[in-house]
This record gives C-alpha cells, structure tokens and sequence, in this order.
C-alpha cells in the first residue's frame, strides 16, 4: 500500500502544482488557491484510502475546501485509514505576484499520527541531520549560532539564517545580524524554507520565526525523513487566544520537537514546485508540455526520490472536484 500510494500522493501535488501555475503572476492569490485546492481534492478521491484530513487550509484561511475533518479517498471497505495533511499552494501570493519558493504539499500517515496544534500560529526553529538535536528554541539566538558555527566547523559569517521578512521578526532579524551571520528574507513559504535547511544544496543552515502551525507540521513530516529538526512553541496571536489555551490546559511553554509533531514512524511526504525555489524548480511549460519537479520522501526507508515529469497538454487531465469534471490542463474541457 505504501509504494502504491507514495506515487499517487505525487499526482496529487503535481495536479495542484498545474492548476496553480495557470495563474502565476496574474494578481489574484485567491484563484490560485482556489484551483489547487480543486484539482487536489479531486485526485484524492481516485485514492484507494479512507482519508481523513486532519490538517488542511484551515479556518485562518477561511477555505471551503480541504477543511479539516473532509473525507477524502476512495473509501471502499477494505481501504486503509489514513490522515492527510495538505497545504495545496504554500505561498499563494508568490504564484499571483511570479515569485520564488511556492510549493504544492501533502503528507499521509496512519490515523493518529499528525499532532494538533491549537494556534494559527507557532514560534519555530528548524535545522538539518547536523545540527538536529543540538540547538534550543529556548536558548539565544547568539548562543544557537554559536552553537551550530561550531558543529558544522564553520565561522559565523558563513552561517545563513532564513527569516520571514515580517515586523514581528525585526528583533529577531536585528540579533542576527549583530553576531553576524548571514540572512536570507523570504516574504511567503516557509515549508520549503524549513525543509531546506536539510539539504545540502540549499546552503542554508537554520530556519527561525513565527509562522502559520500548520506549515510546521508539514515540515515535520518532510524533515523526519530528511533526519532534520524542527521545534515549536505555540504563540498566541493575542490576549484572548493565550487566555483560552491557558484555561484549556495548553503549556504554552512547551516544545514541540519533530517526533511530537509527527508521532507515526511510518510518513509520506511530497511535494511539487509551482515557482522556482530552493528545494525544486517550479512549473516550466514548453508548447504543449508542462514539466514537474517533485519530491517524495519515506520516513520508515529515509527513501528520497525526486521525480521529474513531462506532462502532455494535449492528453493531460486533471480532475475538478466541485464540478465534477474531467479538464485538460490547457483549459479545454473533455
């Protein structure tokens, strides 16, 4: 079931990618993920699986789609039980403005296996294999880069630190550059952000920031197959949200490392690019040929597979859940 799957879940993320890359920089963040979500919800329902989503586009986004507790797969009886965590275009602004690092994203694992995270959210700190286990949220952000410059056998100067480019950020911004590493802003996707810190041609050593919680738990699933880590805390948006976690008995101290996040030892994780980035290169489209580039990951194997696909628009189609149609990816229905 799993070897099946893992391709299937690729389809799922390239369709999205397509239909997202069909409004690459034409302003409008709201369509592009308005098709995303269409066309991966429709390719779910070819899956033989009883899906759960428990991780979806959330009620910050407002989505009609994709919500969390939407039943997807094929659902016959004898279809295993699985949760899926989806975020169809991570950086929708970057598809609808032409910029870098957007990505389409889907994980499964058993039922139970994702962990909830009760805030919009979360303050975190994501490294590569090298650094996992070494550094603390807790700890400065002077002391981190000490830390890490040290392990990696390198100067401080050489470190690169990824940050979203956010007013919330500038003392956080500030303190890196006071001890003197380098930072790379990015203005949207921080699940690929937080992945590349695992590969070595990103030549990027740590991820650091408040970001939307459901982006971390993406990336905790990703950074489990890459040996990397990730660690969280939740952050109250205000006065009111930490006043309702606190009487429901969240500590708000609490870190949540990569295997609290993804409690099943058995997760895949794929991924499609939209827009060139640093972990895969995005939608290119040559006459009546779109090309993919994928990545899908094992965490039980540590299997990593990059999967490049050509894609005929003349045969291509992808399906459309809300209408029920079949489409081809050019636009012309069959």
């Amino acid at each position: 079931m799993e070897k099946e799957i893992t391709l299937e879940l690729v389809r799922v993320t390239e369709a999205a990618a397509l239909m997202a890359s069909r409004y690459l920089g034409r302003g409008d963040k709201e369509m592009v993920d308005k098709m995303a979500s269409d066309a991966m919800r429709g390719m779910l329902d070819y899956i033989e699986m009883k899906g759960t989503v428990v991780l979806g586009e959330g009620e910050k986004d407002k989505a009609p789609m994709l919500y969390i507790g939407e039943q997807v797969g094929r659902w016959a009886e004898d279809d295993p039980e699985l949760d899926i965590a989806v975020d169809p275009v991570d950086g929708t602004r970057l598809v609808a403005f032409g910029l870098p690092n957007a990505i389409s994203v889907i994980a499964a694992t058993e039922r139970g296996g994702i962990e909830y995270l009760p805030t919009y959210y979360s303050y975190k700190l994501a490294v590569g294999p090298e650094l996992a286990g070494k550094l603390d949220i807790n700890a400065s952000i002077r002391e981190n880069l000490r830390v890490a410059a040290a392990i990696l056998g390198m100067d401080i100067s050489e470190l690169t630190c990824v940050v979203l480019n956010r007013d919330r950020h500038r003392e956080i911004i500030d303190e890196i550059r006071r001890v003197g590493a380098r930072i790379k802003l990015i203005s949207d996707g921080d699940i690929a952000a937080a992945i590349a810190t695992a590969l070595p041609e990103s030549n990027v050593n740590i991820y650091i920031g408040i970001g939307g919680s459901p982006e971390a738990l993406l990336a905790a699933a990703a950074l489990k197959s890459l040996g990397g880590e990730i660690q969280v805390k939740l952050w109250p948006i205000d006065e009111e949200e930490r006043t309702r976690l606190v009487e429901q008995g969240y500590d708000l101290e609490k870190v949540y490392k990569t295997n609290d996040l993804i409690k099943s030892d058995n997760v895949i994780f794929a991924a499609t690019g939209v827009t060139d980035g640093d972990m895969l290169r995005g939608v290119r489209f040559y006459k009546n040929t779109a090309i993919t580039e994928s990545i899908v990951m094992r965490s039980r194997t540590r299997t990593i597979r990059r999967i490049i696909a050509q894609h005929n628009l003349n045969y291509k189609t992808i399906p459309l859940k809300s209408s029920g149609e079949v489409r081809y990816i050019n636009g012309v229905k069959r």
